[in-house]
């Protein structure tokens, strides 16, 4: 039974993981992306009016293009704290495991 528990907790500890991880890396694609591509200033004919500072110099997104950013940090920090949390339940359990398995195993060597 703790076998499964702990295959368990590695199974879901990877599936928020991985996809926690890339929102993150996805998100600093996106920011670079922006901070290379967009203007640097006001364009209202294209209706980029909302100012992000990026690496120190501001550059005019619309409003769309700004929460994209917001919404995969949001969304990946989120998941990847749910990943590490059960990530550090399959430490545990491992461990647990492994001490009750090496327990176990020199009680058999006494006989």
């Amino acid at each position: 039974m703790q076998d499964f528990v702990i295959a368990v907790f590695r199974f879901f500890a990877l599936v928020f993981l991985l996809p926690g991880l890339a929102g993150l890396v996805a998100d600093a694609t996106l920011s670079t992306h922006h901070f290379d591509t967009q203007p640097r200033n006001l364009v209202p004919a294209e209706q980029r009016t909302v100012g992000r500072t990026l690496n120190g110099q501001v550059v005019y997104l619309t409003m769309e293009e700004n929460e994209q950013p917001d919404s995969l940090r949001y969304y990946g920090l989120r998941a990847f704290g749910i990943g590490a949390g059960l990530g550090l339940l399959y430490l545990g359990a491992m461990a647990s495991h492994l001490d009750r398995y090496q327990d176990s195993g020199a009680e058999d060597t006494d006989d």
